[in-house]
């Protein structure tokens, strides 16, 4: 064995030379270099060593040449120097998440060297400039300028020439006009685009579905119109495809969808799409995502549906949906996380099948014509987090709250709007909801009066018991709930005295630290606001239209946090607190 290793020694040496970039490299550095305003220390470095090849962020090859150059996340600002095309052998330039703003030199899009580009998630604007004529042909495989201000139209010719170009990101920018249709008219290996958050208009180019490696297609948050071009449905290897907030019209084509059998992600949301879900989504075999919501689809959901075993989020809300949703069997889903059916016309009772998803996390049937009292079953559901059934036509609340408290990883539990003519339980033994922080019993003419048992909720963050028929006090032990920062008791019957005990509501006081957990789906109020953090809802007390007498209690203002406030429509007397 001894044999091998001096001649292996030798070999190496001879292999890894010492390398010295030479001066024009370092000349064109130092100038980048020169353009920057703050630079984060990275001059320290650079400036204290003669050979560019042992600065920080910059390769060099066994010849010297600068290869890579890569500074991210180094609050760089400034303009990014021309100079930089300069470097003959540069494959990589890297300049994410800083602050750099001005254009985007020409020299780098044109580049003959440059392989990989990245400049997302700075401050960059203008216009992209179409490339310079005196390059034949560009090595470009990989371009991301997302998350810029980059404005115009997105350059087309460019492309003609790029054989190895395989993904682009340009989202988040504000690029307008049509989508150009040249991605892979050159290169047999484009396959990532992704267009969304611009300004895009027009229709989809049919030339897409020419991308035969096209895998991540992605155009949502746009102005883009007309039906999905049937040659769309050529680009038999997408895995994503991504339209949502877009104005696309027509329906969904069953004989073309059963074509991207490599389907992983489908995303139509927010568009104008009609008519059915076809039967062929069955055949989506690698389906794991699939967002239609948010348009005027109609009919049944077809029992198709249950052949997408891997499927981990279903979003269909608000749609013109009907039917029961027995005819989806969910026992064949086990994977389901997220199902999301807000605001159809779905009708009879919730299918027992739903409570075999065992992996399910958020559910919601709200907004619907369903009827019957909740099933035991329910509590097989141990990762279930949200639930909101809320708007429908189920009874027995006391059975519903005696059964839920059982889903022990609850967090958001809204269930108004239903339980006609009930009453509120006041049973105690509802012990359960540990870690529920927002509760909506709201808005179905409940009577009795606030439940003790809500005072066992120290978790609790935000509480709502409008729009019923509550009497009786504002008991003194809400300051208890010492989470609880939007309180919504209006238009009830609640009598007496507004508690001084309400004016000492820790998280209506006290600066202390907000949880930012995130809602599971998205929580809307009205057709106006949708949240997704619990924090970001107004720290607010409300309670308006009830029968509340006496003077309003001069320690409101220790409620230096308070950002809305509502007692109107009482028999409050006396001043109003200065």
């Amino acid at each position: 064995m001894a044999f091998f290793v001096l001649p292996l020694v030798l070999l190496l040496s001879m292999a890894s030379p010492a390398t010295s970039c030479n001066k024009q490299e370092k000349s064109s550095l130092l100038q980048f270099l020169a353009e920057l305003s703050h630079e984060d220390g990275v001059t320290v470095p650079w400036r204290d060593s003669m050979d560019c090849c042992e600065w920080e962020g910059v390769t060099c090859n066994a010849s010297g040449a600068v290869i890579e150059v890569s500074l991210t996340s180094r609050s760089l600002e400034g303009t990014i120097s021309p100079s930089l095309g300069k470097l003959t052998g540069l494959l990589r330039l890297n300049l994410s998440y800083n602050s750099l703003s001005g254009d985007l030199p020409s020299e780098l899009m044109s580049s003959g060297t440059i392989t990989v580009l990245d400049v997302s998630f700075n401050r960059l604007s203008g216009v992209l400039q179409e490339p310079l004529p005196s390059i034949p042909e560009r090595p470009l495989q990989a371009l991301n300028i997302s998350s810029n201000l980059f404005t115009g139209e997105f350059p087309s010719t460019i492309w003609e020439n790029t054989r190895n170009l395989g993904v682009i990101n340009a989202s988040n920018n504000s690029f307008e006009g049509w989508i150009p249709s040249s991605f892979c008219i050159s290169s047999s290996s484009f396959a990532v685009l992704d267009l969304s958050y611009n300004q895009f208009s027009g229709s989809i180019p049919p030339c897409i579905g020419n991308c035969s490696a096209l895998r991540v297609l992605k155009a949502g948050q746009n102005n883009l119109s007309g039906p999905l071009p049937d040659e769309l449905f050529n680009a038999t290897s997408l895995q994503y495809l991504s339209f949502p907030d877009n104005s696309l019209h027509g329906l969904l084509d069953g004989a073309h969808l059963m074509k991207l059998k490599n389907l992983v992600n489908l995303d139509l949301g927010g568009n104008t799409l009609n008519g059915k879900i076809p039967n062929s989504i069955g055949q989506l075999k690698r389906l794991e995502e699939l967002h239609l919501d948010n348009n005027n689809m109609t009919g049944e959901l077809p029992s198709a549906l249950s052949n997408c075993t891997y499927i981990i989020t279903i979003d269909l809300k608000n749609n013109n949906f009907s039917g029961e949703l027995q005819k989806v069997n969910f026992f064949n889903l086990p994977n389901l996380k997220a199902l999301d059916l807000l605001y159809k016309n779905f009708t009879g009772t919730i299918p027992e099948s739903i409570y075999s998803c065992s992996n399910l996390v958020a559910l919601r049937l709200s907004g619907n014509n369903l009827h019957g009292q909740l099933s035991p079953k329910i509590s097989n559901l141990k990762s279930l987090i949200f639930l909101s059934i809320c708007d429908n036509k189920f009874t027995n609340i006391t059975n519903m709250l005696q059964i839920l408290k059982n889903c022990k990883s609850l967090t958001t539990l809204f269930i108004g709007a239903n339980f006609k003519g009930e009453a509120m339980p006041e049973d105690e033994m509802i012990d359960g909801f540990q870690n529920l922080r927002a509760l909506s019993i709201s808005e179905r003419s409940l009577s009795g009066k606030i439940p003790l048992w809500l005072s066992k909720l120290k978790t609790l963050e935000m509480l709502f018991l409008q729009r019923n028929q509550l009497s009786g006090p504002i008991p003194a032990w809400m300051k208890n709930l010492t989470s609880l920062f939007h309180l919504d008791l209006s238009y009830n019957n609640l009598a007496g005295e507004i508690p001084i005990a309400l004016m000492e509501m820790p998280m209506l006081t006290t600066d202390l630290t907000a949880n930012h957990s995130v809602f599971e789906l998205p929580v809307y109020l009205g057709h106006s606001f949708q949240y997704r953090i619990i924090s970001t809802f107004p720290k607010m007390l409300d309670l308006s239209h009830n029968n509340l007498t006496g003077a309003t209690p001069q320690e409101i203002g220790q409620l230096k946090l308070l950002a809305k406030l509502n007692f109107s429509f009482n028999s409050l007397s006396g001043e109003i607190p200065k």
